[in-house]
């Protein structure tokens, strides 16, 4: 069947994202003055303070995704992803569209509240490094502004309930991309210890906003699938 899928709900995924790590995610920094930080974070334009976009966490839970489905030991291209990836994910050959939503992810006001005041610039730390030339040993001073350790957000995505049969399935990889993804990193540097993370509190809450029915254990059912995924975090 071709066309455009209705849908039976919209299926809310909550959940708090702490980061482990301090975390680099770039932002365009066309003017640099003398003595000013070398690499700024992206941040929210109305409040000035750090956010993770939600494209980088998509990209790389799908690219974890496809890469943990995958039997070659390259990785394929995009458009040769598993139907699983392309249906949560989307894809543009042949147009499938996405049942997960992704949404730019903000600091909590706890975190907002314990930073202020108290880092080196507003909410982040700068992070000094070296990078060393293997022919000449010499040394390129440079700093980095980052989002400190212990900082946290409220992961949120949003879920287009179009298929009762394949919810299950589609939760089972989504668990499966949010183990991975604590297994690894955002942001850049993640080789270098920046980026690490842990996702807890995890919960699914329907909507209701629409009149067609789906068995009535189906949430609890999906929710159970996010059980234990924190314990895949490297530390606590």
């Amino acid at each position: 069947m071709t066309g455009i899928p209705t849908i039976y709900d919209k299926l809310v995924i909550e959940g708090t994202l702490k980061l482990l790590t301090g975390m680099h995610i770039g932002a365009s920094n066309d003017f640099a003055p003398i003595g000013a930080v070398d690499s700024i974070v992206v941040r929210d334009p109305m409040t000035s303070q750090p956010i993770i976009p939600g494209s980088s966490i998509k990209g790389k839970m799908r690219t974890l995704l496809a890469k943990a489905n995958s039997n070659d030991p390259i990785l394929n291209k995009i458009e040769k992803d598993d139907n699983v990836i392309k249906r949560l994910f989307g894809a543009s050959e042949p147009v499938v569209s996405s049942r997960l939503q992704f949404c730019d992810l903000f600091m909590t006001e706890e975190t907002v509240d314990a930073l202020e005041n108290k880092t080196d610039l507003y909410l982040t730390e700068i992070k000094f490094e070296n990078n060393i030339n293997r022919e000449t040993a010499v040394a390129n001073p440079r700093q980095l502004e980052r989002v400190p350790a212990g900082s946290e957000f409220d992961f949120i995505l949003v879920y287009n309930l179009e298929n009762i049969e394949e919810a299950e399935e589609d939760f089972e990889n989504i668990s499966d991309a949010i183990k991975l993804l604590q297994m690894d990193y955002i942001g850049g540097s993640g080789t270098r210890g920046y980026g690490k993370l842990k996702i807890s509190n995890l919960s699914v809450a329907p909507k209701k906003l629409t009149n067609k029915t789906y068995p009535e254990d189906l949430i609890s059912r999906l929710e159970q699938k996010f059980t234990g995924c924190e314990d895949y975090a490297l530390s606590l």
